[in-house]
């Protein structure tokens, strides 16, 4: 009898995090995106900040490309609003985090508007995940090996900037770099709040970041209206190796267990090792942009734009699956529930857009 109600205890505790201020930020985020999305379009077509088509692209009209305005915008506003509704579970390593993506997408905007050699954003990346590291955000162990002293700034390094370009790789169909990044921030965030011990505020973070990301895709599923930029997918990747370290790696769970993030993970690891190694074997900087990405890879075998991001977003939602299988039974069981809610949504979305397209 006490074990029976050791476990409902801890499934109302689990509850309860997961519709407080979780699920609350979530729905902010993307009240607050969806307003500041059009504002943002509207502004950079005026100011003349939209990506023109070339033969690397496949968009065949100027697009704002400052999307991460809006994504960095709603996320940052979501925080000041939990703030002033006293809604907030305070929570260490959150000034290092935000700190951290708000330079990573203060980079990628001066990027997106003046361009920036890739060496010289390396640098900068490399020194951004420096400062966020002296704050606290570091991955002290790895499986197998245990405490890895000297070597957690290298690794913690090699994370953050790794997956902060990851998700920059990805961006390259409409919709694609939006629906992975949702459907990894949900997971990671569900992680940290299921996992024991948890990190509230990490999956905190990764809920407000998918409802940012919601607001965002309403606008830049196919034909989209808006791309994300460099300062979008820098901020949200950074944001996810942050959430990872914190939320999993960080919090001295089991061994196996500091894995976790590399599955969920999966899809933007998978290209940016592809691409990094291709580009090496041909005897050209891994950081020189091209269309061989997985992504063009298929739209190359005659897989349309929406089949593509189907595609490659059921492989992340897999992935995350998996991850969650391995995690507990009730994360896993959280999952199928959140998973079939934002299908749910993306398809919801994508049919506003087809209707208003008409």
């Amino acid at each position: 009898m006490k074990s029976i109600l050791c476990i409902v205890k801890e499934k109302i505790k689990i509850i309860i995090k997961l519709t407080h201020a979780h699920i609350i930020g979530t729905v902010i985020a993307y009240i607050i995106g969806v307003f500041l999305v059009p504002v943002v379009i509207s502004y950079s077509k005026k100011e003349g900040l939209v990506d023109l088509p070339n033969a690397r692209k496949i968009h065949t009209k100027p697009i704002s490309r400052i999307g991460g305005v809006a994504i960095w915008g709603s996320t940052m506003l979501t925080f000041l609003c939990l703030v002033l509704m006293s809604y907030y579970p305070y929570g260490k390593l959150l000034s290092g985090i935000l700190l951290g993506g708000s330079l990573m997408f203060l980079l990628g905007l001066i990027d997106d508007v003046y361009g920036l050699s890739a060496k010289f954003k390396l640098l900068m990346q490399l020194s951004i995940a420096t400062v966020v590291y002296l704050l606290g955000v570091q991955i002290d162990s790895v499986p197998f090996l245990g405490d890895i002293g000297i070597w957690s700034y290298p690794i913690t390094m090699l994370w953050i900037v790794g997956i902060s370009n990851a998700i920059n790789f990805i961006d390259g169909v409409d919709g694609l770099a939006g629906s992975v990044i949702t459907v990894n921030a949900i997971t990671l965030g569900l992680l940290a709040v299921t996992l024991s011990p948890s990190s509230p505020i990490s999956a905190l973070i990764g809920f407000i970041l998918a409802g940012s990301m919601l607001a965002f895709l309403t606008f830049n599923f196919n034909p989209a209206k808006i791309f994300m930029g460099d300062s979008g997918s820098l901020f949200s990747g950074f944001l996810l190796s942050a959430i990872s370290i914190t939320g999993v790696m960080g919090m001295k769970v089991a061994t196996l267990a500091i894995l976790l993030p590399f599955v969920v993970l999966a899809v933007p690891i998978i290209d940016i090792t592809y691409s990094s190694l291709r580009r090496i074997c041909k005897g050209t900087s891994p950081f020189v942009a091209d269309a061989e990405h997985i992504h063009h890879k298929l739209l190359h075998a005659g897989f349309s734009q929406k089949k593509t991001v189907v595609i490659l977003t059921s492989a992340a939602i897999i992935s995350g699956g998996l991850a969650c299988l391995f995690a507990s039974q009730n994360a896993i069981i959280y999952y199928f529930y959140l998973t079939l809610a934002l299908v749910i949504i993306m398809l919801f979305l994508n049919l506003i857009r087809v209707l208003t397209k008409k």
